[in-house]
This record gives structure tokens, sequence and C-alpha cells, in this order.
């Protein structure tokens, strides 16, 4: 079997994806997540200007050596461009081998640790109360894990919160939005928020927060050693993560589970945090990691360390990488929980896929391969819609971390 054509497609249903289709002579096709959000583009141009005229005529069930070959055949490597445009080949080539062999996915992968997958759903509001009551809301649709976020008393916008009664979508047309950030009067307010939670629904439910790194070691250390009565499954991203060494401050002053990486591309980024015991789950996204080939080495490789997955799976990725990490989840042993935001059902339509959620686990499907179409056709009606994260400054104008 030889691969004899590769194809991309952008488009915006609803947000923009980027989408791999590789051809083989054998008639068996595969997809991957090529999505960088608002990057896009960018990915595009380095998949076709430069991996798919080399990997046209390669063997597809070779995903190591080819998964190298673009790796250390690069001189310039790592980056989110160059390893979400690696990953949407390793996670196509992955969705031809198992389709050639009549084979779910996670049969190649190890098989089953697992019938389920647990996820946590995300509930906000844009004050203390109008939280409180998401949360229950997500409790009634059979979510055991919630990940909380509000509007802080001070600040006109805040990371999480949704707009005009719309679901969380932080990617807007037109130049980066620009809102104002204020750490103290985070600090002052979270701990009220997360300990009302805990008096409303008691300690059954999972309880998670993004500090979407916003903190400083020593600002982290503080707030996880204040909410350490609210037995929270983990505090997400409570700094940036570039100094890895920072985490060893807030370690020793706390022991609220850490979990970090959903902006991370490369096992260099974590080394020290998952041998150091740093940390308790890594976040790294199959698409922004590289693929299924690295991730599984990464999971393999936190294992030993007592840390586990809970890969990032918000709508900025499509359903492609969703069931790529819902085929990672089942397999591996040292899984932890997996990010759910549903996508528009627009989504659902352009990427009909096998998984399923129900009762706060997600199920992936005996289908072959990643078990996820293209609707090519619908597609092309949504053309690409140039969209940008916000930024974030402090009160003074300083430049912050969005």
């Amino acid at each position: 079997m030889k691969i004899t054509d590769a194809k991309v497609f952008v488009a915006s249903p609803s947000r923009n994806l980027v989408t791999l289709k590789v051809f083989t002579d054998a008639g068996v096709n595969g997809l991957g997540d090529a999505t960088l959000n608002g990057r896009e583009q960018a990915v595009v141009a380095y998949l076709q200007e430069h991996l798919i005229p080399c990997l046209i005529g390669r063997d597809p069930f070779q995903t190591e050596d080819t998964w190298q070959y673009f790796y250390r055949g690069a001189y310039w490597r790592r980056g989110p461009v160059t390893m979400a445009a690696i990953a949407a080949i390793d996670v196509a080539l992955w969705d031809i081998k198992a389709k050639a062999l009549d084979l779910p996915l996670y049969q190649l992968l190890g098989g089953k640790s697992r019938d389920r997958v647990l996820v946590y759903c995300h509930a906000n509001g844009t004050d203390l109360e109008e939280a409180v009551d998401d949360v229950g809301r997500h409790i009634e649709q059979g979510y055991r894990a919630v990940r909380v976020q509000s509007g802080i008393p001070g600040l006109e916008a805040a990371y999480g919160i949704a707009k005009d009664g719309r679901k969380y979508e932080p990617a807007t047309e037109g130049l980066p939005q620009e809102t104002v950030w204020s750490t103290e009067k985070y600090l002052r307010y979270l701990p009220k928020l997360l300990t009302r939670v805990r008096d409303v629904y008691g300690d059954a439910i999972a309880l998670l927060h993004d500090v979407h790194h916003r903190l400083t070691p020593i600002e982290a250390a503080r707030l996880g050693r204040e909410l350490e009565p609210c037995h929270l499954f983990w505090l997400e991203d409570p700094v940036t993560a570039e100094l890895q060494e920072g985490f060893r401050l807030i370690r020793k002053h706390t022991v609220t589970p850490l979990a970090v990486g959903e902006v991370f591309n490369s096992v260099y980024d974590c080394l020290t945090l998952i041998t150091e015991q740093l940390i308790d789950y890594i976040r790294m996204t199959v698409v922004h990691g590289g693929g299924i080939t690295p991730i599984l080495k990464l999971a393999h490789l936190a294992e030993p360390y007592h840390v586990r997955t809970g890969f990032h799976g918000a709508t900025d990725l499509s359903p492609i990488t969703m069931a790529a990490a819902l085929h990672v989840n089942t397999a591996i042993n040292n899984f932890g929980i997996q990010e759910h935001m549903p996508h528009a059902a627009l989504v659902d339509e352009v990427f009909p896929h096998e998984y399923s959620f129900r009762a706060g686990d997600m199920y992936i499907g005996e289908k072959p391969g990643l078990g996820v179409d293209y609707n090519e056709e619908l597609a092309s009606r949504y053309p690409y819609r140039r969209a940008y994260l916000p930024v974030a400054r402090k009160p003074d104008g300083t430049m912050f971390d969005w």
C-alpha cells in the first residue's frame, strides 16, 4: 500500500477547523486534524508546501518512521505549527492502518483498558450565583466532573465566560479583542466561588478550575493552599510553564493536584514536570503534541511517575482529535480524565462520528479506524474566517498572559 495524495480542507462550520485527508492506492483513506486556533493558515502552508510533497509514495503503515522523518528530518523542530502539521499526518496514517486491518484504532494501541472514558464539562457564569447554578445544570445532565469558571467582581471580562447566553467561544473575527486582568481581584474572589460550589453540591462531584497561566509560582502556591479544603480534582495551568522549574515552588507549598500542558507540543516541554513529579495530570493534545505516535510515548513515560492524562478537548479541536484522544484514553493504563466541550450541531454534521456521551462518560464505538468521517460538500459551504483569541493587559496597560 502506498500514499497517492493528500488534501487539506479549511472550513468554518461555527469555527475554523483544518482537516487533512490522506489517500492510498488501496482505496483506503485517513483523516487528521491540523487545527491551530488563530494560526490555522500557517499549518496549512506547512502541510502543503513542505510535508505533503514528501509524503506521497510512502507506506502508510510505517507510522514510526514517517513521524521521525518529519520530526528529525527537519533542522527546525518543534513548535505548534510544525507539530500540528505532523500530527495531522500521523493520525491520518493510524486511521488508514486501523481501517485496512478492519479494527477500531484502540485495538492497535494495546486493546481496551476500560469500557468508558470519564469526562469533565465546563460550567460558568457571569457571577458567583450564576456559576453555581450552572454547575447544577451540568450535574443534571449526568456529568460527575465539572470545571467551574466565573466572572470576577470588578473585571468586565473573564476567561471561560460565555457572552450573551452563548456557549463559550473565545476566537472572534477581526483583530484580537483586548481584555483587562487583575490577579489581585482574582485571588481574593476564587476561593469564595469554589467553597460555595462545595457547600452546595458536596464532595461527590469532581471539581476542577483553570487558572489559564495567569499567576506567578508563589501566587499559585498561595491559591493552591487556600483551595485545599475544596479537594479539587485539579488546578489547571496555574503558571506559564516555559519555566518548568517554577512548579517546584508550587509543589512545596500545596497538595492541591496540578494539571498543565494544553499548549505543549513536545515531551521536552514537560520532561522535568513529569520526572520530578511536579504535576499530577498532563494535558498535551494529540494534535498539538505531534500525533498518536508521540502521545503514546508521553503517556508511557508519565506512568511510572504517577502522572495521569487529562487531554485538552475544547471545541477548537475537531471531532477527529476527540476520537483520537478517546482511542488513546481507552487503551492506556494511566488515563485520568478527558475534557469534553460538545461541538456545535453543525460541526457534528460535518464530522459524523462513532463516539457518544452518556451519564458523564464517553464511549468510543467499534467502527474501524478513528470512527470519524468528513462531509466535504457540507464543509465547503462554510469558508474560512480569520479569527483570533483575545489578549490581556493589566489595569495599567501592561501586556499580560491571556
